[in-house]
């Protein structure tokens, strides 16, 4: 998969991260192991300076009738993305928590990878806002669009 780049938020350059895909994808299974329940549904494919790339493997646990993607699967996505991000560049501290969550859903979503690309729009020393694109289908289309803040924890002296 070729690498994206992050368009940074006028006069902000993007923030480096700190950890890569790999050791988000570690430390989420270690420290949320029923997310994903022992599948690969939920997983960190990419980690850019001020974003990430996630994905959903969806299958059939997560369609509603009429084999659409659920709304809970396409928000718990949107969700990963800024904890991934927040994981990958504020610090692994897994006790960063969700404080807002709003998504507008577009389209339907099918059976197959749903991929959320995930923008940092402000990284401070205890909160992150950050937006997410959800992206599905062959011609990759938008079907839904994100925003979110995280709650960074205190940093420990």
């Amino acid at each position: 998969m070729a690498a994206w780049k992050i368009a940074p938020m006028p006069l902000h350059p993007a923030p480096a991260p700190l950890l890569t895909a790999d050791e988000v994808n570690t430390l989420m299974d270690r420290e949320f192991p029923q997310l994903n329940s022992g599948s690969d549904d939920y997983r960190v494919i990419e980690i850019v300076p001020g974003g990430c790339t996630v994905r959903l493997n969806a299958g059939e646990r997560h369609l509603r009738p009429g084999g659409t993607v659920s709304g809970p699967a396409l928000f718990t996505l949107a969700d990963i993305g800024g904890y991934a991000c927040v994981l990958s560049h504020a610090g692994p501290d897994a006790l960063s928590v969700t404080t807002n969550l709003n998504i507008n859903f577009m389209r339907k979503a099918g059976r197959g990878p749903v991929d959320g690309r995930c923008r940092i729009l402000k990284l401070g020393r205890s909160l992150m806002v950050f937006d997410i694109d959800v992206l599905a289908g062959e011609d990759r289309h938008m079907v839904a669009h994100a925003t979110g803040t995280y709650s960074i924890p205190p940093r420990k002296p």
